[in-house]
């Protein structure tokens, strides 16, 4: 007798197991490729793979930076200080400086980054922090959020719970992208140092380009500042004291406002113009009582911020503008004056 052919819900049950057995292997396997390459150098048991930062979201790759024994010394900030080249900084200051600058970090991230660099770096020799709008100017949040995604389980928390948060997209993407770099596959973008120009080559600059994009940039706050206002520095200046506190005392403190155009500093009694001199007030105290601390304001009415022609856009700088900073920086702290009439030394009675 013949026997009868199998029902077809039993080759449903066959293909949906086979389904799930292909699904649960080639899940396996992706995963396993993930935590092998390990894009963010940030698990305990991957290969010691010689990685370079892949991502662009420089929250995920400073973390691994921060870690590296090489480095001494630390630049943070928003992309106003991304052009602090850490090659440049060494040779001025006998330190290995890392650059931790991100495109618009809030306080609240940069304070995070500071925390991660300190954790593995107890005594470090500089530590250098731009004060830009991000400080000048509250914004909801911005003293208890990130501004981007942020990877929370990079900063500060057991190194095993990596591995809870590598079965995503994301970080199949970024293990792709690690993996043709270890593969000689993939040019690399991003320093090893932190540092990444973010502006075109200077020879590529185009006045008439430029003028163009001030044309279109959002003006400052020009109406009438209150009463007070000046006088009164920002919130966030608790939050730059607490991270200032939590740097040993041998440690030089350096607190810099990055230069922006002339435009952006707002007409004389305007809220603009007094919440960056509020600003300005706050670092200096912060400054004056901060053993070890040293406030310098490039952000003020200069020949240097007067004239586009040192600027991509209202906001960024070339970077023949970023190497006169540095040399300005490390003249400052190796004399104790300020000799160069783009640079104030902050509170407004210190020695110039």
């Amino acid at each position: 007798m013949t026997p009868a052919p199998p029902g077809r819900g039993s080759r449903w049950r066959q293909f949906c197991l086979l389904a799930l057995i292909t699904i649960v292997m080639a899940g396996g396997g992706l995963y396993l490729f993930i935590v092998t390459v390990d894009p963010w150098d940030a698990l305990p048991l991957s290969p010691r793979f010689a990685r370079v930062p892949v991502t662009s979201n420089a929250r995920y790759t400073m973390p691994a930076l921060a870690r590296n024994p090489r480095f001494d010394s630390v630049v943070i900030g928003t992309s106003t200080s991304r052009l602090m080249q850490p090659a440049l900084l060494d040779r001025a200051f006998d330190a290995r400086f890392l650059n931790m600058a991100m495109n618009s970090a809030s306080p609240w991230e940069q304070a995070r980054e500071l925390d991660m660099f300190l954790r593995h770096h107890p005594r470090p020799r500089i530590v250098m922090i731009g004060i830009d709008a991000a400080w000048c100017h509250e914004r909801p949040g911005s003293l208890t959020s990130p501004n981007r995604p942020w990877p929370e389980w990079m900063y500060g928390h057991p190194a095993w719970t990596g591995y809870l948060h590598m079965a995503s997209l994301y970080a199949l993407q970024e293990a792709a992208n690690q993996f043709l770099w270890l593969a000689g596959l993939k040019a690399q973008r991003f320093g090893t140092d932190g540092y990444t120009s973010f502006v075109p080559p200077d020879d590529h600059y185009d006045p008439a380009r430029v003028q163009a994009i001030f044309a279109r940039w959002a003006p400052p706050d020009n109406t009438p500042a209150p009463p007070g206002m000046a006088d009164t520095p920002p919130a966030t200046m608790g939050l730059l004291a607490e991270m200032l506190e939590r740097m040993p005392a041998s440690t030089l403190k350096i607190l810099w406002f990055p230069p922006a155009s002339s435009m952006l500093h707002g007409t004389a009694g305007s809220i603009a113009a007094a919440r960056l001199q509020a600003c300005r007030l706050g670092v200096g105290g912060l400054a004056a009582r901060t053993p070890d601390t040293v406030a310098l304001d490039f952000n003020h009415d200069s020949t240097l911020t007067e004239n586009r022609d040192n600027f991509w856009d209202p906001l960024h700088y070339r970077i023949p503008v970023a190497q006169r900073l540095m040399t300005d920086i490390a003249a400052t702290i190796r004399t104790g004056r300020a000799d160069d009439a783009i640079m104030d030394r902050l509170p407004a009675d210190a020695p110039r």
